[in-house]
């Protein structure tokens, strides 16, 4: 099967008026028999440019408010050598929990249409043009991200959770679950497992994938990984018992060596008072939080990453995160989040932001003789 995508014409809905006609009857099946595409995968696409892309989305979304004006943090000066390795993290809302579940009492449901809802999502990525792209609740996966994404040259994995609760939406589009994509001029792939996390032996309905990548420019090896733990409070032994899943899974691809690089990326659905958080703070890995970076003493993570209202009230949390090897990468710059008034009295999702979670951009570099991974 051939899709050509990014065709640029003249309509506002060339980028998609084809591609969905002819995946969407097949995303669903799609998803529960192939959790990951692959070099091989067999959907040919049409490389698109990212910045005709970029006027595209803002020319759909030209009567949406403006968006959220953030910008970058230097905690030191960048190292000169090598180009920084951008990341971003991102829960981007799957649609069919946005509409039919999450109940965002003042999100008018005409903000989450898909049809721009989703050049929101893509403006945003293009936006900062990441290396490494981290998203949860994915449930658009094979009819736009995969087949739009590949077009701007990047690789993608899927990973659905196996019981998504985006099932239970009527119309829905599939599960939804955890995708990882990295620039394949930037990365070439060594490695690749998605995991189901355990919990006391048990499997849960939580996934991650773990990824080597080794950068073409320097050859130094990269070992990414992207998770989504258990949600709602009095389930802190579930998220603990998944992340030291997930740190297990983590001592085996890279060795067990702390100087190893790595990067974490996730929705944690956990407070920095948490035993989760405390895991991945104290792991033999050597892990650090980068956004810890926007703090002035370097050591408290930021007052919120998701914030909205729902009919139990206001919920404002620090939840998402990117952990990353301190012998290994330095945090050479660090997305700043927008202010209470920046967001608005209604919170997230809104009419000019997509999500109820905001995203978390981090630009790193590599130190000076890291361990090597092979």
């Amino acid at each position: 099967m051939e899709v050509m995508v990014c065709s640029m014409g003249s309509s506002t809905s060339r980028l998609y008026s084809a591609l969905a006609q002819t995946l969407s009857s097949a995303s669903t099946a799609r998803a529960e028999a192939c959790p990951e595409e692959d070099e091989e995968d067999e959907v040919d696409v049409e490389p698109c440019s990212p910045d005709d892309l970029l006027k595209e989305c803002e020319e759909v979304l030209r009567n949406r408010p403006a968006r959220l004006h953030r910008s970058f943090i230097f905690p030191r000066d960048p190292a000169p050598q090598n180009r920084p390795i951008r990341v971003m993290q991102w829960n981007i809302l799957a649609q069919a929990l946005g509409e039919g579940k999450d109940s965002f009492v003042q999100c008018p449901l005409e903000a989450l249409n898909w049809a721009e809802r989703k050049y929101l999502i893509l403006e945003e990525i293009l936006t900062y043009r990441p290396d490494v792209l981290c998203l949860q609740e994915v449930d658009h996966y094979f009819d736009t991200f995969q087949p739009v994404l590949r077009g701007l040259g990047y690789h993608g994995t899927f990973c659905p959770k196996p019981w998504s609760p985006c099932l239970d939406v009527e119309r829905n589009n599939g599960p939804d679950g955890c995708a990882l994509f990295f620039s394949r001029d930037r990365f070439e792939l060594l490695d690749s497992a998605s995991v189901r996390l355990a919990a006391a032996m048990l499997k849960t309905n939580q996934v991650a994938i773990v990824q080597r990548l080794r950068d073409r420019a320097t050859g130094r090896p990269l070992c990414v990984a992207v998770t989504h733990l258990k949600a709602r409070s009095g389930w802190e032994r579930l998220r603990s018992a998944q992340g030291s899943d997930l740190l297990q899974n983590l001592q085996v691809a890279t060795g067990g060596r702390s100087g190893v690089p790595l990067l974490v990326c996730g929705d944690f659905n956990a407070e920095p008072s948490e035993d989760v958080y405390r895991r991945f703070a104290s792991s033999s890995l050597g892990l650090d939080s980068a956004y810890k970076q926007l703090s002035a003493d370097g050591q408290t993570e930021p007052a919120y990453t998701t914030w909205k209202i729902r009919p139990s009230g206001e919920s404002c949390h620090t939840l998402d995160y990117i952990w990353y090897s301190h012998c290994a990468l330095s945090v050479d710059a660090v997305l700043d989040f927008p202010t209470a008034e920046q967001i608005g009295p209604n919170r997230l999702p809104s009419y000019n932001y997509p999500s109820d979670h905001l995203s978390l951009v981090c630009d790193f570099s590599f130190l000076d003789e890291p361990d090597r991974l092979t």
